[in-house]
């Protein structure tokens, strides 16, 4: 019942703000501009910063974790809106805040999912038991040894492509569902490496 009183009082406030600025039109036309104008620029402000904060965000590659998949400094677009609907799945290239509570935003690939059990030997990734494969993406492999560790529910484990070079799941543990912010969804910069991410 509130929230429909709400919903009154706005549509009557909108009415009355339209009344207003016709008015205003039909007065004086420069200061009817000015009003129009400011109304333009904070209506655009929200609406990006709604965007930015439920549906899509830019995320920068900090480091070579991901090579070849994606490179330093590599901008991405991130679909933030995607998993208040579904949670992330094996293979998800995946933004997320640090584990460690730095403050910074981490780029992975989503290797382990709730309830696995996930194993590394010589580089190649185990889960219940079989090779993961991950076909047509180029995974640089090291020869690490981890696990095996059993994830659990609300919990994931992401690792670099480039292993050797990557800070990942191995040494900070699983990332917190929580803390997952986005699939990255293409690179947009540079332009010469534009293109969509799988």
């Amino acid at each position: 019942m509130r929230f429909m009183k709400w919903i009154f009082r706005f549509r009557q406030s909108y009415k009355d703000w339209l009344a207003y600025k016709e008015n205003l039109k039909q007065s004086n036309k420069f200061k009817y501009w000015i009003v129009d104008t400011v109304e333009s620029i904070v209506v655009a402000g929200v609406m990006a910063l709604l965007i930015r904060t439920y549906v899509l965000q830019t995320s920068i590659v900090p480091s070579g974790s991901m090579i070849p998949t994606l490179m330093i400094n590599d901008r991405l677009f991130v679909n933030k809106f995607i998993y208040y609907f579904t949670d992330p799945k094996r293979g998800d290239i995946v933004v997320f805040r640090s584990p460690m509570n730095d403050g910074k935003d981490y780029v992975k690939r989503c290797v382990g999912m709730p309830g696995d059990v996930l194993e590394l030997r010589h580089g190649i990734v185990y889960i219940n038991g079989k090779e993961l494969i991950f076909p047509g993406i180029n995974i640089q492999k090291d020869d690490s040894f981890f696990g095996p560790i059993f994830i659990p529910v609300g919990h994931y484990v992401m690792l670099g492509d480039n292993r050797a070079n990557s800070f990942d799941s191995r040494y900070w543990g699983f990332v917190k569902r929580d803390d997952v912010l986005g699939e990255a969804l293409f690179t947009f910069w540079p332009f010469s490496r534009m293109r969509v991410l799988n």
